[in-house]
């Protein structure tokens, strides 16, 4: 059998605790893979996190935290410290002069730079005892265990946590996926004081821009469409001429970063003695805001189902969890993709503002199977008389 061979045990159990041995090996330290870590640490195993890059580990994304996000951070022991980002009380829609607005209906969201989050995740990693290898390369799984560059660490659950583009997905005979959509998207921050209490969501011709406050002075700006001409900055403030207008003159507060947003789901994240969470276990359209809520719900999904030693119970988990921020990413898709349909839905939403915050309210998760059917149907209605 070859270092990345994979083969599948009869039966899963703890192992001893020594350097090399641990019960829990997770692969990739981003929030996903130390959500993980920290979920299954709370439930009594020991931890291995591993990752060939070192912190903090950035990435492009919208940086706003939604209330059921931080409810999940909260499980997970972690509270935002007093003054660390900056509140939103809801979201907000706008294409051409016409807008619709609706608050949360528990809670205040938060924008916070990725880098501060990640900090705050290795903080809880360390507290709950979890060993951190940082610039350690994973080279193969096996029944067994992991391979980290020349040395072995043997452990009875493998976690991929590596994005994704994941390797462990691979590795393990996991990627067989049910459907898979793709866009680009472009970040970055402006040094410019808030004009809104609102994450916006600009909608442009080809493109959409998610406007973040993240600080007293600053935003997040990421900018998303189906091709990379499209996703550029120069062209989509062009096309948006007030969000222009109220950058006209602000400074960069970094570097503009780039990555693909990726919507797919998988028909198995779970075999023998490996999970996947976060990305490498699918995703949802980055528009939708919903890619760390879920991250962070998978993780204490999974750490409940290695308990038992049942993670069948993780993949029922997990299909429960991410179908409603995927039936949101194919709505927000279609509207980015008609312009008629944008405007159309967006008239019919400032006509009567109660639409667009139900749909906020079943966004978060604050409403009922039934109540998101009586609202689709009652928003099918007013769409096609407006």
């Amino acid at each position: 059998m070859g270092e990345g061979e994979f083969i599948y045990p009869l039966k899963a159990k703890r192992v001893a605790r020594d350097n090399n041995i641990v019960d829990v090996c997770i692969i990739g330290g981003g929030p996903a893979g130390l959500a993980a870590a920290i979920a299954v640490s709370q439930r009594g195993f020991s931890v291995l996190v591993a990752d060939g890059s070192e912190p903090p580990i950035d990435k492009p994304c919208g940086e706003g935290l939604m209330p059921g996000t931080q409810a999940a951070l909260r499980d997970l022991g972690i509270r935002l410290p007093l003054g660390v980002g900056y509140r939103v009380q809801g979201i907000q829609l706008a294409q051409s002069g016409a807008r619709v607005a609706a608050e949360f209906p528990q809670g205040s969201g938060v924008g916070i730079r990725r880098p501060v989050l990640h900090e705050l995740l290795i903080q809880r990693a360390e507290k709950c005892g979890v060993k951190l290898r940082w610039k350690t390369p994973v080279t193969g799984i096996n029944v067994k265990g992991v391979q980290l560059g020349g040395e072995f660490v043997a452990a009875r659950w493998i976690i991929g946590a590596d994005g994704g583009g994941s390797r462990v997905r691979r590795w393990a005979d996991l990627d067989a996926a049910m459907g898979r959509s793709q866009r680009m998207a472009t970040r970055r921050h402006y040094r410019v004081r808030p004009w809104s209490e609102y994450m916006e969501i600009h909608w442009g011709t080809r493109s959409q821009a998610y406007v973040t406050p993240i600080s007293r002075e600053e935003v997040c700006i990421v900018v998303m469409a189906e091709t990379g001409e499209d996703a550029d900055f120069g062209r989509t403030l062009r096309d948006l001429p007030e969000l222009e207008e109220r950058l006209a003159g602000a400074e960069l507060g970094s570097k503009e970063r780039g990555a693909v947003s990726a919507m797919h789901s998988l028909r198995r994240v779970a075999r023998g003695n490996v999970a996947l969470v976060g990305d490498a276990s699918g995703g949802v359209d980055a528009i939708t805001g919903e890619g760390l809520r879920l991250a962070f719900r998978q993780s204490l999904a999974l750490a409940e189902a290695m308990e038992v030693g049942e993670l069948q119970k993780y993949e029922q988990a997990h299909r429960r969890l991410v179908w409603r921020p995927m039936w949101i990413g194919k709505l927000m898709l279609q509207l980015g993709r008609s312009g008629a349909m944008r405007e159309r839905a967006l008239r019919t939403m400032s006509g009567k503002p109660e639409l667009f915050a139900r749909m906020l309210a079943i966004h978060v998760g604050h409403a009922t199977t039934r109540d998101a059917l009586l609202t689709g149907a009652q928003l099918s209605w007013n769409f096609l008389a407006a």
